[in-house]
């Protein structure tokens, strides 16, 4: 045997002998399979390092802030042309939304500012950026408010991406997707209605009676409901302007005329039982929220009852103005007890009580 040939064969018995090392390898999980319902994408998820603390997260606060120069021209994903919208608080849809993790989390969002998907953020394809909405899941009626301030889904039937932590709060992390509803918020919305409306009231007679005269006049859906206004037999109803709001429902209520009141000197309404609703009150109070129906203001009274829990000489009541159902807290011996009581439930509450002026 040549010199060569033994040289073959014992580098052949080498390169054997070392192919039968196990080699290490690290383990990498493999990424979480996408939920029957559509949810994340294909190596999105959670992330590694869960807060423990995701239900005391308050959601997003809406303000006034100036829209980016740049995320909301036109633009096209997917071989789709998108044209963002320049004006707050006037959208609602309803259709899928899902939520996006650790893949995103860190990266910059369509508005420049970092994704951290345990703050409540989400993404819209149209929405101005930044800007604020309301997302309502339709299966179990939770809802947050989330800061719109990157671009997409542009997948087909999804309307909007949550963070983890808004899916979290919303019942959605574990199917990954729900049927949700979007409603864009105007942080000026209340201010604006309070200053543009004025309910004008006509004196009546000295002969007027004094004791309170029930006085109904209400659409079937809310045909429980009772007005308690002080006026005269003869007295004329002055209709109240139906007026915009940041929190409305599918059900639309009639507007309800509310009857002048008889003196400067009203006689205080008691307090009212939950079905119950109050007309138009001069004492100053913050509103909580205002709805078109009154099933959907009684379930949110309810919702602020166990929120606040004891709230001394304030009253928790629903007040009827300007065709919409409103969640009043109050009342407050002037404007300025009324601001500073709006600063302290800012932290219990998540968002800052609008002032609602007589």
């Amino acid at each position: 045997m040549s010199n060569r040939a033994a040289v073959l064969i014992v580098t052949t018995l080498l390169l054997a002998a070392c192919g039968s090392i196990p080699q290490h390898k690290t383990a990498t999980p493999s990424p979480a399979a996408a939920p029957s319902a559509g949810g994340y994408l294909p190596g999105d998820g959670p992330g590694a390092n869960i807060p423990v603390n995701l239900d005391s997260i308050p959601d997003a606060v809406p303000k006034n802030e100036p829209l980016h120069r740049y995320a909301n021209r036109p633009y096209i994903a997917l071989g789709k042309t998108y044209t963002p919208m320049t004006v707050v608080g006037n959208f609602k849809e309803r259709g899928i939304a899902s939520w996006y993790g650790k893949k995103f989390n860190g990266e910059r969002t369509s508005s420049g500012e970092i994704y951290d998907m345990y703050a409540m953020t989400a993404a819209h394809p149209t929405l101005p950026l930044p800007s604020y909405a309301r997302v309502t899941n339709l299966a179990n009626h939770k809802s947050v408010i989330v800061r719109v301030n990157d671009r997409g889904p542009f997948m087909k039937d999804r309307i909007i991406d949550l963070s983890y932590t808004a899916a979290y709060k919303l019942g959605i992390i574990g199917d990954g997707s729900s049927e949700v509803e979007v409603e864009s918020i105007n942080p000026n919305v209340i201010v604006k209605t309070i200053e543009a409306s004025t309910v004008q009231s006509k004196p009546l007679e000295s002969s007027a009676p004094a004791a309170p005269v029930v006085a109904v006049a209400v659409a079937p859906a809310a045909a429980s409901a009772v007005i308690a206004a002080p006026v005269a037999a003869a007295a004329p109803a002055v209709p109240v302007a139906a007026a915009a709001t940041t929190t409305t429902v599918a059900t639309t209520v009639a507007a309800i005329p509310v009857a002048a009141p008889a003196t400067a000197q009203a006689p205080v309404t008691p307090p009212v039982a939950k079905a119950s609703l109050a007309t138009s009150d001069p004492a100053v109070y913050l509103q909580l929220g205002a709805f078109s129906s009154q099933a959907g203001a009684e379930a949110y009274l309810d919702k602020m009852r166990s929120k606040l829990g004891d709230t001394g000489r304030m009253q928790l009541k629903l007040t009827s103005k300007d065709g919409l159902v409103r969640v009043h807290i109050g009342p407050y011996a002037n404007l300025s007890d009324a601001r500073s009581s709006a600063d302290s439930l800012e932290s219990k509450l998540g968002f800052k009580p609008m002032v609602n002026l007589p």
